[in-house]
């Protein structure tokens, strides 16, 4: 089977940034793409509310209005699809005018914007964080707990003020599981089928969702679809790569059978359409409930628990965590790249 040179350039891509993402990470500096991404998401809900008469808070008759609802998931819809449309184009010219210049240049380029997509080893160091911080808490140092809970409030969003150790390990752990999907699998996936492009606009998704996905009364209406953008982007990538990380669960001390049987069971149990089959297939591989009822700013969310007979999570759970979601990123970067292989082998005969 050939090769086609679009294909070699996306596997080349996607090899390059995994190993810089290994090598440098996730620099803080505000000139790191998704920084640059996360200003434009801003700058662009500002001037869609603007455009669209779309306010920021509304009083509550004028809030269940028709109205106004309609006017602010159009300024929602606007705002993805211009913050979409530039981030896809200028890597795309990033890339075209890299390549014109020399081949090189073009797969640096490549190599650049693939890296400013994912996130494996930024989810890596704050994972650590938090398992060393739980490290010092098991050895009984004070005030270690309390930098365990500082530490993982950076990846969740629940209310961590009350945790006990387990539970910071438990959301830890959850963390790294449904980011090894949006931080690494799905960017991946992206690139293999679209190129380096591809995982540049799917990162503007996620970004967006971040920002705009929540049911508040600020973006309830806005971040409709922002939020279902990601979960449609995600739908695939979660499934394939969670699916794999079952198979990988020796490379994390656990057993492929247990994790696939735990991923059968309650991959459909999260209320996100894809959050669940990553948690169940980490439950299932570590030997770990996982989910739960959770204390969010807004209350207490009964979430059901995923592989309830599954014990409590430590420390050492994190580490074992963390090195299957490498093992898993680097799997799903190589099934997706000949997921494209085949399609484009496939398509040429079809249509020679």
């Amino acid at each position: 089977m050939n090769l086609d040179p679009a294909s070699l350039r996306a596997a080349l891509a996607i090899a390059g940034g995994l190993a810089l993402d290994a090598a440098i990470g996730d620099p803080a500096a505000p000139w790191h793409p998704v920084r640059l991404l996360g200003g434009l998401a801003a700058g662009a809900e500002s001037a869609a509310r603007r455009v669209w008469k779309a306010p920021v808070a509304a009083g509550r008759t004028d809030a269940e209005s028709r109205g106004p609802a309609i006017r602010a998931g159009l300024a929602g819809a606007s705002a993805w699809l211009a913050v979409v449309a530039v981030a896809a184009a200028a890597a795309l010219a990033l890339s075209r005018a890299a390549r014109a210049a020399h081949p090189l240049a073009g797969l640096a380029a490549d190599v650049i914007v693939v890296w400013a997509s994912i996130a494996p080893a930024d989810l890596a160091a704050h994972a650590a964080r938090v398992r060393r911080a739980l490290e010092a808490a098991e050895r009984g140092e004070p005030g270690a707990l309390g930098r365990a809970r500082a530490a993982v409030a950076m990846l969740v969003g629940r209310d961590v003020s009350a945790l006990d150790p387990a539970g910071v390990a438990r959301a830890c752990v959850e963390s790294v599981a449904e980011s090894s999907v949006d931080g690494a699998a799905a960017p991946l996936f992206w690139a293999a089928l679209l190129g380096p492009a591809g995982a540049f606009a799917y990162r503007a998704v996620n970004t967006m969702d971040s920002m705009f996905g929540h049911k508040d009364e600020r973006y309830l209406r806005f971040g409709l679809v922002p939020a279902r953008a990601d979960d449609a982007a995600n739908w695939l990538p979660a499934r394939l790569s969670s699916t794999l990380a079952c198979l990988l669960a020796p490379v994390a001390g656990g057993s492929a059978r247990a994790a696939l049987g735990s991923f059968a069971r309650w991959r459909l149990a999260h209320e996100s359409p894809n959050a669940g089959h990553p948690e169940a297939a980490y439950a299932g591989a570590l030997g770990l409930r996982l989910g739960g009822p959770s204390r969010y700013p807004e209350g207490v969310i009964d979430k059901p628990w995923i592989n309830p007979t599954g014990g409590e999570a430590a420390s050492a759970h994190v580490r074992r965590a963390v090195r299957l979601m490498y093992a898993q990123a680097a799997l799903s970067a190589a099934a997706f790249v000949a997921l494209r292989i085949a399609l484009c082998a496939a398509i040429a005969v079809i249509v020679p």
